[in-house]
């Protein structure tokens, strides 16, 4: 298992240096260090502005999607569980939507913040729910059914709006790394990286967990607490990331599934460094692929991570009705 981890960090450094130096302009390490040492090269400005910190957030939003996911099918106890089931994402695509196409927020809060507004005010109304329901069944549905309730908000603006807002509403839908700033990622990286940290903090309560609520209470588990614990993380982890590069799908349904295939175990001390690792490895190189695949075209990362997570999916699927 010691090597498996190893080479997820290898693969980690490997993904992280094709997303950097691949790509429609061919550069390298001397373009960077001329661009460093105060010569104005086009290369080397590609390299620190656009580059680096692009795939340094992919990585880091990969690796928060995939734990979120993670935590979400432990909770539920379902493989099919992602970090979008409990509505924040439709909440965060309704706050965009009321600021691209009903000019609301528009000047004062950006994409960027109605976004991550929006999915705060979703993450909160979860909570709640949480902190009352009994039922890790009738949290899933309620937050399967605020999703549906903000989707159907969003194409209500949808309809009534001008072509042209729409379709830039719907590219950002798809998801994109593409306009990340080294100041978005300082962000992602203070607030993402604690809350992945605290997450592994729970590695005993998500073991006891695995064999049930009942269990886990026999075993001294404030089941309540942890309920509220997962929710809170997962949906902090989604409206970062959404709020900052769209909706970026499968990659928290798919990821943790990879990790559990490659480790072969459910023990969580394990199960939450490798997920985000490997979820950090597959967003970077769908966000390689979304680039330089149609190029010049830049396709929507969602394109890649659909293609990737969707089969996996589907033999899940497969599995569990022969099972």
């Amino acid at each position: 298992m010691r090597w498996i981890f190893t080479l997820l960090i290898l693969l980690s450094i490997a993904s992280i240096l094709i997303g950097i130096f691949v790509g429609s302009v061919n550069v390298g390490v001397p373009d960077l260090i001329s661009y460093l040492s105060g010569h104005q090269d086009v290369k080397g400005y590609i390299l620190w502005q656009i580059r680096i910190p692009r795939t340094l957030a992919a990585f880091l939003g990969g690796a928060c999607l995939a734990l979120s996911g993670l935590l979400l099918q432990t909770y539920f106890r379902n493989p099919l569980a992602g970090p979008f089931v409990l509505g924040i994402s439709s909440a965060s695509s309704l706050a965009v939507a009321l600021c691209m196409l009903a000019g609301i927020g528009a000047h004062s809060l950006g994409i960027v913040g109605s976004a991550f507004l929006g999915a705060m005010v979703a993450t909160f109304i979860v909570i709640t729910l949480a902190a009352k329901v009994r039922s890790a069944v009738t949290l899933l549905v309620a937050g399967l059914m605020l999703g549906y309730i903000f989707s159907a908000l969003e194409k209500i603006l949808i309809t009534f709006a001008e072509s042209r807002e729409v379709h830039v509403f719907v590219l950002w839908t798809f998801g994109s790394f593409s306009g990340i700033t080294w100041s978005n990622l300082k962000t992602i990286t203070l607030a993402g990286v604690p809350i992945m940290a605290i997450a592994f903090l729970l590695s005993k309560p998500l073991n006891a967990l695995l064999l049930g609520e009942d269990y886990a209470r026999s075993m001294g588990v404030d089941v309540r607490r942890i309920r509220v614990a997962i929710v809170s993380i997962s949906s902090l982890l989604t409206a970062l990331v959404t709020a900052f590069a769209g909706i970026v799908a499968f990659i928290g349904l798919a990821v943790p599934h990879i990790a559990r295939l490659l480790l072969r175990t459910s023990d969580h001390r394990v199960l939450i460094p490798s997920t985000a690792l490997v979820g950090g490895i597959v967003t970077v190189l769908c966000d390689v692929i979304s680039r330089t695949l149609l190029n010049p075209v830049e396709l929507p990362i969602s394109v890649a991570t659909s293609l990737f997570g969707a089969p996996i999916v589907i033999y899940l699927v497969i599995k569990r009705r022969r099972i």
